[in-house]
């Protein structure tokens, strides 16, 4: 279904304000395009390594190793939060010498592939929290080249499908990962040391599949190597780099993404408080993540689809609209056996509305030379922020309880999606 179209590098679609694409009339909709299911693929593979780990994290830190809420906030915050430090060297990186975003993707992936066994070795809060930081350092080295080039290899009036075709093969992987570590927890005696095993084999067959089979250019980098050598504005330069953040589309994008960032529950603590409502045994606890994952990979590509449809800002929000309903229920007296199953699906339509929704609204405001740095800005921001949400979150936990926490949380995130609401909306966006 999904093979690359001949045109799809031609003349882009035109825009609206709110980043519906318009299709010119007798126009065959190009499809998604052999880089992307290639770097899907890699994703794919990559997520049942991640994954793995990250299912059973909370409960070997809180559990196994005794942490406080606290204590995982602080590691769960720099799991999720670290790779923002590194995002904007990576995606600048990438964009000079012409697009070398097959290069630093792979020098991202592959860092992560080192850390996976190094688990094995660490038993107390600091070595963890280094590996971790090590792990996101990969990930934020290639997460800003590896969205570049679904950009770049994806015309306007895609994005959207593109990226969620990437996501929706990225989820499969996070659906697959959590039950291959339930499997092993069940199977073997050692089991978090045998799951941290498993996860850093597989992270080196995603290497490999990243090396043997993605390409390192696109016709479209390819274009803008060309122009970059006469053109100054085009070339990459670190003060192109920086001057980005004076733009004032892209400034809007990064502070709302931003402040919905800042009030995202971190989504270990959300199987936690799930776990806590429901009495969830220590052995069921790794399938938790399997619920969001299953919704996220339903909905992925209809939620991109829709975004290039009806606007992408209006899918991107009414995902957060998704996401405070899961709080609310989470902070309801509802103790039904299908809480879990509404929460997670509410989660996961979280994640398919906002993923790569948010990326291909970005990749429209902001130039080819600059595609790699431009993500970058978006997604450091975002990272950053949920940094502190993990921060915020865990030390609200630890001194006023979860309840409490995550009504803190609940209502900064109602605040927040109103603000962009009327920030965003293609009323005001028509008349910049």
């Amino acid at each position: 279904m999904y093979v690359a179209d001949s045109r799809a590098a031609g003349t882009p679609a035109p825009a609206s304000a709110d980043g519906a694409v318009r299709h010119p009339a007798g126009r065959r909709r190009a499809a998604v395009a052999p880089t992307v299911l290639a770097l899907g693929t890699v994703s794919l593979i990559t997520d049942v390594s991640s994954e793995m780990v990250t299912a059973v994290l909370p409960l070997y830190l809180v559990a196994g190793l005794g942490l406080s809420p606290l204590g995982f906030g602080l590691l769960d915050g720099v799991y999720n939060g670290f790779s923002a430090v590194v995002r904007l060297a990576g995606g600048h990186l990438a964009d000079r010498g012409g697009g070398r975003h097959k290069a630093v993707a792979g020098l991202g992936y592959g860092i992560s592939a080192l850390c996976k066994p190094l688990l094995l070795l660490a038993h107390t809060l600091t070595p963890i929290g280094l590996i971790l930081a090590a792990d996101r350092t990969g990930k934020g080295l290639r997460t800003a080249p590896r969205d570049a080039l679904i950009s770049l290899s994806s015309p306007p009036e895609s994005r959207g499908r593109a990226f969620g075709v990437h996501r929706a093969m990225d989820t499969a992987g996070a659906l697959l990962g959590p039950l291959v570590a339930f499997w092993i927890l069940r199977a073997t005696v050692d089991g978090y040391d045998a799951v941290f095993t498993v996860s850093s084999c597989v992270a080196v067959v995603g290497v490999l599949v990243l090396v043997l089979f993605v390409p390192g250019r696109t016709a479209t980098t390819t274009a803008t190597a060309t122009a970059a050598t006469t053109a100054e504005a085009a070339r990459p330069t670190l003060r192109a780099a920086l001057a980005l953040l004076r733009t004032r589309e892209l400034r809007r994008i990064t502070v709302c993404a931003v402040l919905l960032g800042l009030a995202t529950v971190s989504d270990s603590f959300v199987y936690l408080l799930l776990q806590r409502r429901l009495g969830v045994p220590d052995r069921w606890f790794a399938l938790l993540p399997l619920g969001t994952a299953a919704a996220f990979l339903l909905l992925a590509v209809g939620a991109g689809r829709l975004a290039d449809r009806v606007g992408r800002w209006r899918v991107f929000l009414a995902g957060h609209v998704a996401l405070l309903a899961a709080y609310g229920l989470l902070l309801t007296s509802w103790h039904g056996t299908a809480l879990p199953y509404v929460v997670l699906l509410l989660h996961g339509a979280f994640y398919a509305a906002t993923d790569g929704v948010l990326m291909a609204a970005a990749s429209d405001r902001v130039p080819e030379g600059l595609r790699s740095t431009g993500l970058a800005v978006v997604q450091t921001g975002q990272a950053l922020a949920r940094f502190a949400c993990s921060l915020l979150f865990g030390a609200a936990w630890t001194v006023w309880g979860d309840r409490t926490a995550l009504l803190a949380s609940a209502v900064a995130l109602a605040v927040c999606a109103a603000w962009c609401s009327l920030t965003l909306r293609p009323a005001r966006e028509a008349a910049v």
